[in-house]
Protein backbone atom coordinates (compact mmCIF):
# COMPACT_ATOMS: atom_id res chain seq x y z
CA UNK A 1 0.00 0.00 0.00
CA UNK A 2 1.29 3.74 -0.59
CA UNK A 3 0.86 5.78 2.48
CA UNK A 4 0.99 9.60 2.27
CA UNK A 5 1.96 11.66 5.44
CA UNK A 6 1.21 15.66 4.21
CA UNK A 7 2.33 18.11 6.53
CA UNK A 8 -0.35 19.35 8.94
CA UNK A 9 -1.84 22.99 8.40
CA UNK A 10 -3.44 23.37 11.19
CA UNK A 11 -2.73 26.89 13.12
CA UNK A 12 0.37 26.08 14.97
CA UNK A 13 0.42 22.53 14.52
CA UNK A 14 4.06 21.01 14.26
CA UNK A 15 2.95 17.36 14.68
CA UNK A 16 3.59 14.75 12.00
CA UNK A 17 1.74 11.57 11.14
CA UNK A 18 4.68 9.50 10.82
CA UNK A 19 7.91 10.29 12.25
CA UNK A 20 11.11 8.99 10.40
CA UNK A 21 11.21 5.79 12.66
CA UNK A 22 7.55 4.89 11.97
CA UNK A 23 8.33 4.90 8.16
CA UNK A 24 11.45 2.72 8.74
CA UNK A 25 9.52 0.19 10.49
CA UNK A 26 6.64 0.17 7.74
CA UNK A 27 9.17 0.39 5.09
CA UNK A 28 10.32 -2.97 6.55
CA UNK A 29 6.57 -4.34 6.13
CA UNK A 30 6.42 -3.86 2.42
CA UNK A 31 4.65 -0.44 3.15
CA UNK A 32 5.86 2.37 0.27
CA UNK A 33 5.88 5.90 1.52
CA UNK A 34 6.03 9.56 0.31
CA UNK A 35 6.25 12.51 2.53
CA UNK A 36 5.42 16.20 2.02
CA UNK A 37 8.67 17.87 2.10
CA UNK A 38 8.70 19.67 5.08
CA UNK A 39 6.16 17.55 7.27
CA UNK A 40 8.95 16.54 9.67
CA UNK A 41 10.30 20.21 10.69
CA UNK A 42 8.25 20.66 13.50
CA UNK A 43 9.74 17.85 15.42
CA UNK A 44 13.41 18.32 14.57
CA UNK A 45 13.02 15.69 11.53
CA UNK A 46 14.31 16.63 8.00
CA UNK A 47 13.43 15.51 4.52
CA UNK A 48 16.77 13.86 4.27
CA UNK A 49 15.55 11.30 7.70
CA UNK A 50 12.58 10.85 6.04
CA UNK A 51 14.79 9.87 2.69
CA UNK A 52 17.21 7.48 5.00
CA UNK A 53 13.84 5.46 6.62
CA UNK A 54 13.38 4.60 2.75
CA UNK A 55 10.61 7.81 2.32
CA UNK A 56 10.22 9.42 -1.37
CA UNK A 57 9.60 13.27 -0.53
CA UNK A 58 6.44 15.00 -2.40
CA UNK A 59 6.86 18.17 -2.98
CA UNK A 60 3.16 19.01 -2.71
CA UNK A 61 0.02 18.28 -0.44
CA UNK A 62 -1.88 17.77 -3.25
CA UNK A 63 -0.03 15.22 -5.01
CA UNK A 64 0.59 13.36 -2.07
CA UNK A 65 -3.28 13.32 -1.80
CA UNK A 66 -3.43 12.26 -5.34
CA UNK A 67 -1.23 9.34 -5.25
CA UNK A 68 -1.63 7.80 -1.63
CA UNK A 69 -3.66 5.05 -1.00
CA UNK A 70 -3.83 6.01 3.19
CA UNK A 71 -3.27 9.02 4.39
CA UNK A 72 -1.92 9.55 7.43
CA UNK A 73 -2.44 12.35 9.86
CA UNK A 74 -2.37 14.31 12.82
CA UNK A 75 -5.40 16.75 12.96
CA UNK A 76 -8.64 16.58 11.53
CA UNK A 77 -8.67 17.69 7.82
CA UNK A 78 -9.17 21.44 7.38
CA UNK A 79 -11.39 22.07 4.41
CA UNK A 80 -9.12 21.76 1.58
CA UNK A 81 -8.00 18.63 2.65
CA UNK A 82 -11.37 17.16 2.61
CA UNK A 83 -11.44 18.40 -0.74
CA UNK A 84 -8.70 16.45 -1.91
CA UNK A 85 -9.67 13.34 -0.42
CA UNK A 86 -11.11 10.64 -2.95
CA UNK A 87 -13.41 7.64 -2.86
CA UNK A 88 -11.96 4.89 -1.62
CA UNK A 89 -9.17 6.51 -0.14
CA UNK A 90 -7.97 6.09 3.53
CA UNK A 91 -8.09 8.52 5.78
CA UNK A 92 -6.55 7.68 9.32
CA UNK A 93 -5.96 10.86 11.88
CA UNK A 94 -7.99 12.41 14.61
CA UNK A 95 -11.43 13.48 13.54
CA UNK A 96 -13.84 15.03 16.67
CA UNK A 97 -16.82 15.16 14.20
CA UNK A 98 -19.19 15.71 17.09
CA UNK A 99 -18.93 19.64 17.15
CA UNK A 100 -18.30 19.89 13.84
CA UNK A 101 -20.47 19.61 11.00
CA UNK A 102 -19.04 20.92 8.21
CA UNK A 103 -16.04 18.51 8.20
CA UNK A 104 -18.70 15.91 8.65
CA UNK A 105 -20.31 16.58 5.64
CA UNK A 106 -17.46 16.94 3.39
CA UNK A 107 -15.86 13.42 4.61
CA UNK A 108 -18.80 12.37 3.90
CA UNK A 109 -19.14 13.80 0.60
CA UNK A 110 -15.67 13.04 -0.12
CA UNK A 111 -16.24 8.88 0.00
CA UNK A 112 -13.30 8.39 1.73
CA UNK A 113 -12.98 5.86 4.93
CA UNK A 114 -12.19 7.26 7.45
CA UNK A 115 -10.67 5.99 10.76
CA UNK A 116 -10.30 7.82 13.89
CA UNK A 117 -7.80 7.75 16.26
CA UNK A 118 -10.20 9.22 19.07
CA UNK A 119 -12.73 6.59 18.92
CA UNK A 120 -10.38 2.79 18.64
CA UNK A 121 -10.86 1.07 21.89
CA UNK A 122 -9.33 -1.29 23.43
CA UNK A 123 -9.78 -5.29 25.47
CA UNK A 124 -10.60 -2.61 28.79
CA UNK A 125 -12.27 -0.23 27.32
CA UNK A 126 -9.95 2.36 27.70
CA UNK A 127 -8.97 4.39 24.03
CA UNK A 128 -5.60 3.65 23.63
CA UNK A 129 -4.97 6.11 20.32
CA UNK A 130 -5.97 9.12 22.28
CA UNK A 131 -4.22 8.05 25.64
CA UNK A 132 -0.86 9.06 24.99
CA UNK A 133 -2.54 12.72 23.68
CA UNK A 134 -5.21 13.14 26.67
CA UNK A 135 -1.47 12.47 28.61
CA UNK A 136 0.09 15.65 27.40
CA UNK A 137 -2.78 17.88 27.53
CA UNK A 138 -3.50 16.85 30.70
CA UNK A 139 0.27 18.02 32.01
CA UNK A 140 0.17 20.60 29.61
CA UNK A 141 -3.11 22.14 30.95
CA UNK A 142 -1.39 22.97 34.23
CA UNK A 143 1.18 24.57 33.05
CA UNK A 144 -0.48 26.70 31.03
CA UNK A 145 -3.27 27.43 33.26
CA UNK A 146 -0.26 28.71 35.36
CA UNK A 147 0.94 31.35 32.96
CA UNK A 148 -2.23 32.25 32.41
CA UNK A 149 -2.88 32.93 36.63
CA UNK A 150 -0.31 35.30 36.30
CA UNK A 151 -1.30 38.98 36.33
CA UNK A 152 0.43 39.80 32.78
CA UNK A 153 -1.38 37.19 31.65
CA UNK A 154 -4.82 38.39 32.73
CA UNK A 155 -4.68 35.94 35.61
CA UNK A 156 -5.81 36.72 39.37
CA UNK A 157 -2.04 36.74 39.95
CA UNK A 158 -1.40 33.68 41.94
CA UNK A 159 1.73 31.76 42.38
CA UNK A 160 0.48 27.86 42.25
CA UNK A 161 2.45 26.08 45.02
CA UNK A 162 2.29 29.62 47.34
CA UNK A 163 5.17 30.27 49.50
CA UNK A 164 5.48 29.69 53.68
CA UNK A 165 2.50 31.91 54.66
CA UNK A 166 0.18 32.10 51.89
CA UNK A 167 -2.12 29.61 50.83
CA UNK A 168 -1.41 28.08 47.29
CA UNK A 169 -4.03 28.08 44.29
CA UNK A 170 -7.19 26.18 44.51
CA UNK A 171 -7.29 23.47 41.33
CA UNK A 172 -10.47 21.90 40.49
CA UNK A 173 -10.41 19.17 37.60
CA UNK A 174 -13.50 18.29 36.73
CA UNK A 175 -13.24 14.30 35.55
CA UNK A 176 -10.26 11.48 36.54
CA UNK A 177 -10.15 9.50 33.60
CA UNK A 178 -6.21 10.56 31.61
CA UNK A 179 -6.58 13.79 30.92
CA UNK A 180 -7.94 14.79 34.42
CA UNK A 181 -5.53 12.22 36.31
CA UNK A 182 -2.31 14.01 34.36
CA UNK A 183 -3.45 17.32 34.98
CA UNK A 184 -3.90 16.32 38.82
CA UNK A 185 -0.73 14.95 38.85
CA UNK A 186 0.89 18.08 37.94
CA UNK A 187 -0.91 20.61 39.73
CA UNK A 188 0.17 18.18 42.87
CA UNK A 189 3.29 18.37 41.99
CA UNK A 190 3.54 22.49 41.70
CA UNK A 191 1.75 21.92 45.59
CA UNK A 192 -1.40 23.51 44.53
CA UNK A 193 -4.36 22.80 46.38
CA UNK A 194 -6.22 19.85 43.90
CA UNK A 195 -9.66 18.86 44.45
CA UNK A 196 -10.78 15.78 41.21
CA UNK A 197 -14.21 15.35 40.62
CA UNK A 198 -15.60 12.40 39.24
CA UNK A 199 -18.88 10.20 39.37
CA UNK A 200 -17.42 6.60 39.00
CA UNK A 201 -16.63 4.99 42.04
CA UNK A 202 -13.89 2.93 40.36
CA UNK A 203 -12.19 5.89 39.20
CA UNK A 204 -12.51 7.46 42.55
CA UNK A 205 -11.53 4.64 44.39
CA UNK A 206 -8.32 4.68 42.24
CA UNK A 207 -7.75 8.39 41.84
CA UNK A 208 -8.13 8.35 46.32
CA UNK A 209 -5.48 5.61 46.39
CA UNK A 210 -2.63 7.74 44.12
CA UNK A 211 -3.25 10.29 45.70
CA UNK A 212 -4.02 9.81 49.15
CA UNK A 213 -4.05 13.08 51.12
CA UNK A 214 -2.10 14.67 48.73
CA UNK A 215 -6.05 15.73 46.10
CA UNK A 216 -9.02 15.57 47.44
CA UNK A 217 -11.33 13.20 45.13
CA UNK A 218 -15.11 14.42 45.16
CA UNK A 219 -18.24 12.62 43.21
CA UNK A 220 -18.84 14.89 40.60
CA UNK A 221 -22.75 17.07 41.24
CA UNK A 222 -23.96 19.88 40.04
CA UNK A 223 -24.10 20.95 43.33
CA UNK A 224 -20.69 20.44 44.24
CA UNK A 225 -19.19 21.49 41.27
CA UNK A 226 -20.93 25.03 41.63
CA UNK A 227 -19.88 25.39 44.98
CA UNK A 228 -16.23 24.63 44.34
CA UNK A 229 -16.13 26.89 41.39
CA UNK A 230 -16.73 30.04 43.50
CA UNK A 231 -13.30 29.64 45.58
CA UNK A 232 -11.48 28.01 42.57
CA UNK A 233 -8.21 29.50 41.12
CA UNK A 234 -7.97 27.51 38.13
CA UNK A 235 -10.38 24.88 36.93
CA UNK A 236 -9.58 22.25 34.08
CA UNK A 237 -12.21 20.73 31.92
CA UNK A 238 -11.15 16.47 31.50
CA UNK A 239 -14.60 15.08 30.42
CA UNK A 240 -14.98 13.07 27.72
CA UNK A 241 -18.01 11.04 25.97
CA UNK A 242 -15.88 9.12 23.47
CA UNK A 243 -16.96 10.60 20.08
CA UNK A 244 -19.76 12.70 21.67
CA UNK A 245 -19.77 16.22 21.99
CA UNK A 246 -18.67 17.33 25.71
CA UNK A 247 -21.43 17.95 28.04
CA UNK A 248 -21.97 21.88 28.97
CA UNK A 249 -20.77 21.43 32.55
CA UNK A 250 -19.77 25.13 33.57
CA UNK A 251 -22.62 27.22 32.46
CA UNK A 252 -22.89 31.24 32.08
CA UNK A 253 -24.71 31.84 35.31
CA UNK A 254 -21.50 29.44 37.09
CA UNK A 255 -19.59 31.65 35.32
CA UNK A 256 -19.93 34.82 37.14
CA UNK A 257 -19.62 33.19 40.33
CA UNK A 258 -16.07 33.15 39.87
CA UNK A 259 -13.34 35.22 40.96
CA UNK A 260 -11.96 37.91 38.88
CA UNK A 261 -8.75 36.49 37.11
CA UNK A 262 -9.65 32.20 37.87
CA UNK A 263 -8.71 30.12 34.58
CA UNK A 264 -10.93 28.06 32.81
CA UNK A 265 -8.65 25.44 30.57
CA UNK A 266 -10.89 23.17 28.23
CA UNK A 267 -9.25 20.51 27.48
CA UNK A 268 -12.31 19.12 25.83
CA UNK A 269 -12.89 21.93 23.77
CA UNK A 270 -12.08 19.37 20.62
CA UNK A 271 -15.16 17.89 21.43
CA UNK A 272 -17.21 21.11 21.44
CA UNK A 273 -16.08 22.18 25.35
CA UNK A 274 -17.27 21.40 28.74
CA UNK A 275 -17.70 25.24 29.93
CA UNK A 276 -20.41 26.84 27.79
CA UNK A 277 -18.34 30.16 27.33
CA UNK A 278 -15.59 27.73 25.68
CA UNK A 279 -15.10 28.73 22.05
CA UNK A 280 -12.05 27.27 20.18
CA UNK A 281 -8.68 29.43 20.59
CA UNK A 282 -5.35 28.67 18.68
CA UNK A 283 -1.81 28.75 19.68
CA UNK A 284 -1.53 32.77 18.36
CA UNK A 285 -4.28 33.59 20.63
CA UNK A 286 -4.90 31.27 23.05
CA UNK A 287 -6.93 33.11 25.87
CA UNK A 288 -9.34 35.64 26.20
CA UNK A 289 -12.03 36.71 29.07
CA UNK A 290 -15.59 35.95 29.70
CA UNK A 291 -16.75 37.81 33.13
CA UNK A 292 -13.39 38.48 34.28
CA UNK A 293 -12.51 34.63 33.96
CA UNK A 294 -9.31 33.64 31.47
CA UNK A 295 -10.27 30.86 29.43
CA UNK A 296 -7.79 28.83 27.72
CA UNK A 297 -9.63 26.68 24.78
CA UNK A 298 -6.37 25.52 22.40
CA UNK A 299 -7.70 23.12 20.48
CA UNK A 300 -4.69 21.45 19.98
CA UNK A 301 -3.04 21.71 22.99
CA UNK A 302 -0.31 18.88 22.07
CA UNK A 303 0.78 20.75 18.81
CA UNK A 304 2.74 22.97 21.84
CA UNK A 305 5.08 19.82 22.55
CA UNK A 306 5.26 18.54 18.87
CA UNK A 307 8.46 16.27 19.44
CA UNK A 308 7.33 14.64 22.64
CA UNK A 309 3.61 14.24 21.30
CA UNK A 310 4.41 13.24 17.72
CA UNK A 311 6.87 10.15 19.45
CA UNK A 312 3.72 9.08 22.31
CA UNK A 313 0.98 8.98 19.50
CA UNK A 314 3.36 6.96 16.88
CA UNK A 315 3.95 4.27 19.63
CA UNK A 316 -0.11 3.95 19.85
CA UNK A 317 -1.17 4.50 16.25
CA UNK A 318 1.69 2.81 14.12
CA UNK A 319 0.42 -0.86 15.06
CA UNK A 320 -2.91 -0.13 13.50
CA UNK A 321 -1.38 1.71 10.35
CA UNK A 322 0.63 -1.71 10.00
CA UNK A 323 -2.73 -3.89 10.39
CA UNK A 324 -4.45 -1.67 7.98
CA UNK A 325 -1.98 -1.14 5.48
CA UNK A 326 -0.90 -5.02 5.09
CA UNK A 327 -4.63 -6.40 5.47
CA UNK A 328 -6.49 -3.67 3.39
CA UNK A 329 -8.77 -1.70 5.66
CA UNK A 330 -12.02 -4.04 5.35
CA UNK A 331 -10.11 -6.98 6.23
CA UNK A 332 -8.40 -4.84 9.27
CA UNK A 333 -11.82 -4.05 10.53
CA UNK A 334 -13.35 -7.07 10.25
CA UNK A 335 -10.90 -8.85 12.03
CA UNK A 336 -10.64 -6.05 15.04
CA UNK A 337 -13.62 -4.82 17.00
CA UNK A 338 -11.58 -2.32 18.81
CA UNK A 339 -10.50 -1.05 15.05
CA UNK A 340 -13.84 -1.21 13.42
CA UNK A 341 -14.97 1.15 16.96
CA UNK A 342 -12.48 3.46 14.80
CA UNK A 343 -14.94 4.24 11.64
CA UNK A 344 -16.64 7.55 11.80
CA UNK A 345 -17.56 7.81 7.75
CA UNK A 346 -17.21 4.58 5.25
CA UNK A 347 -17.78 5.92 1.14
CA UNK A 348 -20.56 8.64 1.59
CA UNK A 349 -22.24 7.17 4.86
CA UNK A 350 -21.56 8.36 8.52
CA UNK A 351 -20.98 5.31 10.72
CA UNK A 352 -20.73 6.12 14.28
CA UNK A 353 -23.98 6.79 16.35
CA UNK A 354 -22.78 9.26 18.45
CA UNK A 355 -22.00 11.83 16.03
CA UNK A 356 -24.79 11.01 14.10
CA UNK A 357 -26.51 11.69 17.60
CA UNK A 358 -24.78 14.84 18.39
CA UNK A 359 -25.48 16.52 14.88
CA UNK A 360 -28.93 14.95 14.38
CA UNK A 361 -27.24 12.89 10.72
CA UNK A 362 -28.27 9.85 9.97
CA UNK A 363 -25.98 6.88 10.17
CA UNK A 364 -25.70 3.07 9.84
CA UNK A 365 -23.90 0.77 11.36
CA UNK A 366 -20.00 0.40 11.37
CA UNK A 367 -20.26 -3.27 10.80
CA UNK A 368 -22.52 -2.89 7.47
CA UNK A 369 -19.38 -1.31 5.99
CA UNK A 370 -17.31 -4.27 5.94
Amino acid sequence: MLIGVPKEIKNHEYRVGLTPESVAELVYAGQSIIVETGAGAGIGASDDAYKSAGAEIIASAAEVFERADMIIKVKEPQAVECAMLRPGQILYTYLHLAPDPEQTKALIKSGAVCIAYETVTDDNGDLPLLKPMSQVAGRLAIQVGATALQKDSGGRGVLMGGVPGVAPAKVVVIGGGDVGFNAAQMAVGMQADVTILDRSNEVMERLNYHFGSKAKVIRSTPAVLAELITTADMVVGAVLIPGAAAPKLVTKDMLSTMMDGSVLVDVAIDQGGCFETSKATTHDDPTYIVNGVVHYCVANMPGAVARTSTYALNAATLGHAKRIATMGWKAALKSDQHLLNGLNVCEGKLTYAAVGEALGMDFVDAASCV
